[in-house]
């Protein structure tokens, strides 16, 4: 084995360092379980300096959530191509990866941690929260304020992936490729049952399907649901 001279790292070097340090920590033990001590030992410093460049694990903690809530919203980016169900699909399998390669740390992030109240981990999340509903306003091609019932429909399903991904952390009962794509076809359905009140939307939506494939999971819910209603 060799051994060399450790290279110092500068201030903001370290600092970067000791933010994927605590980042891979909290993702695989609850923050509650991890120490200054343990980050330290990690990085290879000592606790006090970890305080040199960080006041307290709070700060720590939220530097890192920091770092996680880019890294999520990021997922949610997808080339404006082909069809709409294809696109939402290959969302849903970078967040259930993220999901499951931050899994503590994943949620952590929804759910608070041990900076419950805080309003920078409370603002972290509204970001992530704000740029998956931007990205799906893109997605299905909206420029400027979404109609009413788009936002309702939009905002309760970016809900409903936290808490089913939640749930599914807990237990991992449901095979994940088939939860990605029962994520996607939720959102075709609740789409779908408000444009049956809303013209606008019904518009909207029925330009959006007519680029589906026959093979897309948009057609597929549909097929599903007809063969439900039959009986068949």
């Amino acid at each position: 084995m060799t051994t060399g001279v450790r290279r110092r790292m500068g201030v903001e070097e370290r600092r970067q360092q000791l933010i994927g340090v605590a980042l891979e920590l909290f993702s695989r033990r609850s923050p509650d379980e991890v120490s200054i001590d343990e980050i330290a030992s990690r990085a290879g410093i000592s606790r006090p300096l970890v305080y040199h460049y960080f006041p307290g694990k709070l700060s720590l903690y939220e530097a890192a959530l920091r770092r996680a809530s880019e890294d999520l919203a990021s997922r949610f980016v997808e080339p404006q191509e082909g069809p709409l169900g294809s696109r939402l699909r290959r969302v849903m399998v970078r967040f259930f990866d993220f999901v499951e390669e931050h899994g503590p740390g994943f949620a952590a992030l929804m759910r608070g941690g041990p900076a419950v109240g805080s309003s920078t981990t409370n603002a972290l999340v509204d970001s992530v929260r704000q740029a998956a509903y931007d990205q799906m306003l893109s997605h299905m091609g909206v420029v400027g304020p979404a109609p009413a019932r788009l936002e309702l429909v939009v905002r309760s399903w970016i809900s409903l992936v936290e808490s089913t991904a939640l749930i599914w952390l807990e237990g991992r009962r449901v095979p994940r490729d088939e939860l990605e794509t029962q994520l996607v076809q939720d959102f075709a359905a609740l789409a779908a049952v408000a444009a049956a009140r809303d013209e606008e939307l019904a518009t909207l939506l029925r330009g959006l399907l007519e680029k589906e494939p026959g093979d897309g999971p948009f057609t597929d819910l549909a097929t599903r649901l007809i063969s439900l209603a039959s009986g068949s």
